[in-house]
């Protein structure tokens, strides 16, 4: 499943390509006044470019996932360049200011790919000795993040099922792996706290609700990803009470339609497509009886979109790189 080294270098091209588009740019920036309007790369000197700070996150972190996968890819020195000009100590700080006076800035979505960009950069440290300065830059961003998070979720009584940014389960999947990862014990305990109090007695999931006309998310599916690192040991039991009906079911094995990939709502469908192969693919490493079935499902949904991931509109491919190497590299183990 790992993408070989041909279909890698045309990600990085993509990656690369995107990260240096300044424009268009979608600001998610709230003015206060009528002078607060600087250019995206004066806010976000680090995360411009590729549409939206967070596509920019997770593209920094695809380019990062290819090093990992395939260290003589050919890009590999213009990658370190990128970012050795990008993640400095002075844009890292003009960064960190933005998220203090903007504490709702990208929760949960950008949070959560922040974290997982960071977790990338303290692996790819370990062979490449300068990223270890990239991960330092990072590392406050981190660190107010996951306190963020732990002063959220006391105050937020119901999730988000969204099949869009606001999902809550997918964004607390990798936030939760990252306080794992990095032993942050109270962070860890914040979010599988919250992920119990929500999801615990969910029962009879009607995935044929499933899915919205802008989605790139299953809410079921993350919600069940999410659970099964949770309630790892008794994730058997919850799915049972949570799985859908055999007929509901039906709906997440199916690849789903875009009817548009000019349209950067109707879009978002393709990046459906391969979320879901990654969430069937982890859960039916976990639950052999859907082992066979998740898996080919899996196969479909990165069949039919795994050819529009690049060379189309930007309104594709300034994201779509991030979730087919979601599909393609973050496998169970």
């Amino acid at each position: 499943m790992t993408p070989d080294l041909t279909q890698s270098t045309t990600f990085a091209d993509c990656a690369l390509f995107c990260l240096a588009q300044r424009y268009p740019y979608a600001m998610q920036h709230l003015r206060t006044g009528d002078y607060d309007c600087a250019a995206p790369h004066q806010v976000h000197p680090i995360f411009f470019g590729s549409y939206d700070w967070h596509s920019s996150v997770h593209m920094h972190w695809s380019l990062l996932c290819l090093l990992r996968i395939h260290p003589d890819l050919p890009q590999r020195a213009t990658i370190h360049q990128h970012f050795a000009a990008r993640f400095t100590i002075t844009k890292a700080r003009s960064e960190l200011a933005y998220l203090k006076k903007n504490p709702g800035f990208e929760r949960p979505y950008g949070w959560a790919w922040l974290l997982k960009l960071h977790a990338e950069l303290l692996l790819y440290a370990q062979h490449h000795p300068p990223a270890k300065h990239w991960a330092d830059c990072l590392a406050p961003l981190a660190t107010l993040i996951l306190d963020r998070w732990c002063q959220f979720l006391p105050l937020s009584h119901y999730p988000q099922r969204a099949g869009t940014h606001a999902n809550s389960a997918f964004a607390m999947t990798l936030a939760l792996r990252y306080a794992k990862q990095q032993r942050r014990i109270a962070a860890h305990r914040a979010l599988s706290g919250a992920a119990r109090r929500w999801f615990d007695r969910d029962q009879k999931y009607p995935a044929d609700y499933e899915p919205g006309g802008s989605d790139f998310l299953s809410a079921g599916l993350c919600e069940a990803l999410l659970m099964s690192e949770v309630r790892a040991k008794h994730f058997a039991d919850w799915w049972q009470q949570f799985k859908p009906s055999a007929r509901a079911i039906k709906t997440w094995l199916e690849p789903v339609i875009v009817g548009s990939r000019s349209d950067g709502q109707l879009v978002h469908l393709d990046g459906l497509n391969l979320s879901r192969a990654w969430c069937l693919r982890a859960l039916g490493a976990k639950l052999p009886q859907h082992q066979r079935v998740f898996n080919r499902a899996a196969d479909r949904h990165l069949a039919a979109a795994l050819p529009h991931v690049v060379g189309g509109d930007f309104v594709a491919t300034h994201w779509l790189v991030s979730f087919a190497l979601l599909a393609l590299t973050d496998l169970p183990s």
